[in-house]
């Protein structure tokens, strides 16, 4: 039977008088009949297509802009204030339609990636082959479809919890699962997935255990914050965040000795030891090609397209040193033409270098990974963790903030100089200058319950939000290609 994720589908319709090419379905990892799926090839392929939902060029996923567009509402990142930029204001200004193209993209690339890994787990069991490489499979199956419930979750709250792998009628009408639900099968799958996958990576766009237990101990994180507030989770993430650091060799985990080596961004390498887990991109495939680096994040000074950069006060505030060297491009100009600073461009910002191409290269097409963990985030994770559950921050909690803020250019916390309470600040603050610009910053805001204290003193210069922000505007409203279809959304 022909399986198609429903955003998919409901998209088709939609579309109706559309070109004839946008009608032509892709496929891939989505036609399966039950005799191919008994086999390990087919379930194999099942598995590619699942990956294929995380990362297609302008479609879905994650390796073009719109998972950056839909953090906007963070205090590190802003966007052009006029131009072309519409679909980006709208989260910098907390003024989210269901119609926004960028959230969609993200949305229907993690459904299809969900529909891709349910067609894995619901039927490795009875394929025949290779039984060790089956598990792996299907551990790898698991592991994408918690990544992509945590993402949903995460933006948009109540959401349609799909287990099938099969369309049938009943997805037109199905209802939304609440967070609690939606956390209970993410921590269940990452669960299996820390059971089946092996410690090394089968490739370095896969995920290993070391990668399952790093994202289980940042859901728990998650948990113990906005909305569910299970603060007994910070335990929990304390233990499984410890569990990947006591053992990141085995797993092939380092934090690299210097920032710079993290955003060299050669796209001839394949990704560092610090990568937890990567979605690749890759330049000799149109749709597979990585657009998050290059024009996205370069002025129009340079050729780019000014879609992102930093907010003021954060640059501002940014401590001085070589990870604020590294983090961000002040001075502007093509090859062999004068450099202007930032205050005399166009937009009078500072820009992220963490997303220029190595060599400077003005395109959107290149084969560098999109690093959706880094180990530097294990680190933090267990440092806030430990502070705020039973006990506090204990030496290796300290030791783990240190590592990354000396790495920073730095000074130390001695041990034990803060309580509980300050130490977890300093920690939420330090992931604020060493993910800035990583996606990583709303989501700390969110769960803390401080988007409104972080956008209540905007620099003049950068875009205001409109109106009074609530926690109605934590979430993004469903999207209109399925609201529209189904009466239960």
């Amino acid at each position: 039977m022909k399986k198609l994720n429903i955003l998919l589908l409901i998209a088709l319709l939609i579309a109706g008088a559309g070109c004839k090419d946008f009608l032509e379905e892709d496929t891939t990892g989505l036609l399966y009949g039950n005799d191919v799926l008994s086999t390990q090839d087919g379930l194999e392929a099942a598995l590619t297509g699942s990956y294929k939902g995380l990362g297609q060029t302008w479609a879905f996923g994650f390796i073009h802009p719109s998972a950056n567009a839909a953090v906007l509402g963070g205090d590190d990142v802003t966007t052009h204030p006029g131009s072309n930029k519409a679909d980006w204001r709208e989260f910098d200004q907390f003024n989210v339609p269901a119609t926004n193209q960028r959230s969609n993209a993200v949305y229907n690339g993690c459904y299809k990636a969900i529909q891709g890994a349910n067609n894995v787990i619901n039927n490795y069991e009875a394929t025949t082959g290779t039984q060790e490489t089956i598990r792996i499979i299907a551990g790898e199956a698991y592991f994408i479809r918690a990544f992509s419930y945590f993402w949903l979750t995460r933006f948009w709250g109540n959401i349609p919890l799909v287990t099938a792998g099969e369309f049938s009628d009943d997805l037109l009408t199905i209802g939304t699962s609440t967070p609690q639900q939606v956390y209970e099968m993410i921590v269940s799958d990452l669960q299996m997935a820390e059971t089946m996958l092996l410690d090394t990576k089968r490739d370095p766009g896969r995920p290993n255990a070391g990668a399952a237990k790093a994202f289980l101990a940042d859901v728990y994180l998650t948990m113990a914050g906005w909305p569910l507030m299970q603060t007994d989770k910070y335990d929990l993430a304390a233990a499984k965040a410890k569990e990947v650091i006591d053992n990141h060799t085995t797993y092939g985990f380092e934090l690299l000795p210097t920032f710079a080596a993290v955003f060299e961004n050669d796209p001839a390498v394949s990704g560092t030891a610090e990568a937890i887990f990567q979605i690749n991109g890759f330049a000799g495939v149109g749709n597979a090609s990585n657009a998050t680096y290059g024009n996205t994040a370069m002025p129009g000074e340079e050729g780019g397209w000014d879609d992102f950069f930093s907010e003021l006060n954060f640059f501002y505030s940014f401590p001085e040193g070589p990870r604020k060297d590294v983090t961000f491009r002040t001075e502007f100009g093509r090859p062999g033409e004068p450099k202007i600073p930032w205050q005399e461009s166009l937009t009078q910002h500072p820009y992220y270098q963490k997303w220029y191409i190595k060599g400077e290269v003005l395109t959107s097409s290149s084969s560098l990974p999109t690093v959706m963990m880094r180990y530097a985030h294990v680190l933090t994770v267990y440092a806030e963790a430990k502070a705020r559950g039973t006990g506090g921050a204990d030496q290796q909690a300290y030791d783990a903030l240190n590592a990354i803020r000396v790495r920073g250019g730095e000074q130390p916390i001695p041990f034990g100089s803060l309580n509980a309470l300050q130490f977890a600040d300093e920690v939420v603050q330090e992931r604020a200058w060493e993910f800035a610009a990583e996606r990583t910053r709303w989501f700390d805001l969110v769960r803390l319950e401080r988007v409104e204290e972080a956008n209540a003193n905007k620099n003049p210069a950068d875009l205001q939000p409109i109106g009074a922000i609530t926690k109605d505007d934590y979430w993004f409203p469903l999207p209109y290609t399925d609201t529209s279809i189904n009466p239960n959304l």
